[in-house]
């Protein structure tokens, strides 16, 4: 009876050592967790905010093309203009 007892009182150590060990564990866990959670959750908001900034950067880029097209437009017509001066000009 007394080694079924033992037996029994060591079975319940054990059994109180696991359930701390895992109720532990599941505290790490559950903060690990958390800190994760809370890590992508920044990295969204960083993802978000490069979103934006390469939109307004595209925009911006759009704009400097749109501006050059006008600037190469009007070289191309003030090139046109001189040569016809210089044509006019050789035939007189």
């Amino acid at each position: 009876m007394k080694t079924r007892i033992k037996r029994i009182t060591h079975m319940l150590s054990l059994a109180v050592i696991i359930g701390a060990f895992v109720g532990l564990s599941g505290c790490a866990s559950t903060g690990a967790t958390d800190s994760l959670q809370t890590q992508i959750d920044a990295m969204k908001v960083s993802v978000s905010e490069a979103r934006s900034d390469a939109a307004a950067a595209t925009a911006r880029a759009n704009e400097a093309v749109t501006i050059a097209d006008e600037a190469n437009r009007r070289s191309v017509e003030t090139e046109i203009k001189i040569d016809r001066m210089f044509k006019k000009a050789m035939h007189k």
